[in-house]
């Protein structure tokens, strides 16, 4: 039994861990000129969200952390942060 509630602890670490190191790994944006230079069409919540602007040049990458990160660029509030 102690060796099964030390296996059990030691995976719950090792899954904190790992949550915690792959959300901190987001970059923030200071402006939309500097998140296009990485991702020209900007950057979408979820693959669903639709443009309000109408139609864009570029297809945006989908990531919602990384959308999360820089919201404060999404002016529209489209959930699509400085698309193009």
């Amino acid at each position: 039994m102690k060796k099964a509630t030390i296996v059990c602890v030691a995976f719950l670490m090792v899954l904190n861990v790992t949550t915690v190191s792959a959300s901190t790994n987001v970059k923030s944006y200071k402006n939309c000129t500097e998140l296009r230079k990485d991702y020209k069409g900007g950057v979408a919540q979820s693959s669903s969200v639709k443009n309000k602007g109408g139609k864009t040049k570029y297809k945006p990458h989908v990531s919602k952390d990384l959308y999360n990160a820089n919201k404060k660029l999404d002016r529209d509030k489209d959930l699509i942060a400085c698309e193009k």
